[in-house]
């Protein structure tokens, strides 16, 4: 099961996401409510996987998985937009994230990106 780095800056997000994953198996080993902390987090914890919201104060989401794939160019990022993101999510993927889920997030989609991350597949729909 994978070590998993939340970040988004709705408390209610981070607690959605971090139950389903919980239910799956999967262990929590941080979260965070911005880019910036983001990247503490992921030096500090070393997570297999990391949900990255785009839309952030301080730091987005973006530039997150720019700075984090600098550090770790293998890190493993699955980016959260909200419907109507599309434009970000491309842009995401191209600084390195392996997926997206879609708010409000749909438990089945979640857990297949993750498992489809740690198999290191990408998806692009």
């Amino acid at each position: 099961m994978a070590k998993i780095l939340i970040v988004d800056d709705a408390k209610f997000m981070r607690m959605t996401l971090g139950n389903i994953f919980q239910e799956a198996g999967h262990t929590i080993v941080g979260d965070a409510q911005n880019g910036k902390e983001a990247i503490d987090q992921y030096i500090a914890v070393k997570p297999d996987l990391v949900t990255m919201d785009i839309t952030m104060p301080e730091m987005d989401g973006i530039e997150a998985v720019k700075k984090i794939k600098e550090i770790d160019p293998k890190a493993k990022i699955i980016m959260c937009s909200a419907i109507g993101q599309s434009r970000l999510v491309l842009e995401a993927i191209e600084a390195g994230a392996v997926d997206f889920i879609v708010k409000p997030f749909e438990k089945e989609r979640v857990i297949e990106a993750v498992e489809r991350a740690m198999r290191h597949e990408t998806s692009i729909s």
